[in-house]
């Protein structure tokens, strides 16, 4: 889950890995997963997120193992950045970039670059370095993707992907996306948004981000694997939020593997609490058909009414601070409970 988040302005950043022609720093740099963070930590609105990563990038670079223990796994970077008002789509290759603005309509991201003609900003040196490197002849219409992916870009929206399916489904439901559509739209298996095996979808967030000022951004988070299995549980920045014990990683010192060198040796057991019950209940649903009934009822049972809880707070403008604050410990601890009751023989 740590390649999405929010922050208390409202804004939001997703990111997804992508490959292409320039190639991909195996020494650490800044992962995507540390430029969402910072994205967050340093913003307001999207546009100066994507201004922050656009110079860490410049600054710092990307790279370095996304993955702990001793197999290698790099990639670049694309990222979806929103806030109340706009979103960007921001896409890199190595230190160059290019970003779009969406000015309508449904957008989404995947593991390909995505923006072709569309430019609204870009890197000072991008369309040089892409013609020095015989990926652009300087006459036809520039086009990020086409120079700096191996795709056909005509062929990308007919091509059997993720992001060709993603596509699909947001503009089945175009003009009328709700929150719980996009949430369908993560829970897709058979367009592998939902992914399982090896690279598993680890966790899913939708966000609610009304135009609305008076009214608070919604965020929903399941904290947990295989969003079909899992709960979307609510959050809204309000101040004294306790912390959150159920869904933080445990710590280890100085025995950590980020902090040995050389680092990630060895994989530590990072699973939350929340994480940890969640995949003990799974195991159970695999196996015992009328207790896996029983427990996907409560589940559902407890996000419906979580839902109709958040609908009523944008439809009556008022937000009971006291209840808010902790809204999101509360229902991780209903949901273990919920996994709790089921896991026992």
């Amino acid at each position: 889950g740590a390649e999405m988040g929010a922050n208390e302005r409202g804004v939001c950043i997703g990111n997804e890995a992508v490959w292409g022609r320039e190639e991909v720093c195996d020494e650490e740099a800044l992962l995507g997963m540390d430029l969402v963070r910072l994205g967050l930590e340093r913003a307001d609105t999207a546009e100066k997120a994507l201004n922050v990563i656009v110079d860490l990038l410049e600054k710092y670079g990307q790279g370095g193992n996304c993955s702990e223990g001793r197999m290698v796994f790099s990639y670049h970077n694309s990222f979806l950045i929103a806030d109340r008002k706009e979103a960007w789509i921001l896409e890199t290759a190595g230190k160059y970039w290019a970003a779009e603005k969406v000015q309508e309509g449904i957008r989404n991201i995947s593991n390909q670059l995505s923006i072709t003609t569309n430019i609204d900003r870009e890197h000072p040196d991008m369309r040089n370095y892409a013609k020095r490197k015989g990926w652009w002849d300087g006459k036809k219409e520039f086009d990020f993707a086409a120079a700096y992916s191996y795709l056909d870009t005509a062929k990308m929206m007919i091509s059997p992907g993720r992001y060709c399916e993603g596509y699909k489904l947001l503009n089945k439901h175009k003009g009328n996306i709700t929150f719980e559509t996009m949430m369908d739209i993560l829970r897709d298996k058979p367009s592998g948004i939902n992914m399982e095996g090896e690279f598993l979808t680890t966790a899913s967030m939708v966000s609610i981000l009304p135009q609305d000022s008076s009214l608070p951004c919604i965020h929903f988070f399941t904290g947990t694997p295989d969003p079909e299995r899992s709960i979307f549980k609510p959050f809204i920045f309000v101040p004294n939020i306790p912390q959150l014990l159920d869904t933080s990683s445990p710590t280890f010192g100085h025995e950590d593997p980020v902090k040995k060198k050389p680092r990630f040796q060895f994989k530590p057991d990072r699973r939350h609490p929340l994480y940890q019950k969640h995949q003990q209940a799974l195991e159970v649903i695999d196996k015992k058909e009328e207790k896996a009934k029983t427990l996907l009822d409560n589940m559902k049972k407890l996000e419906k009414d979580l839902f109709k809880e958040m609908e009523s707070i944008l439809q009556n403008k008022h937000l009971d601070v006291d209840k808010i604050v902790n809204l999101f410990p509360q229902c991780a601890k209903d949901e273990i409970r919920i996994y709790k009751s089921n896991i026992s023989p």
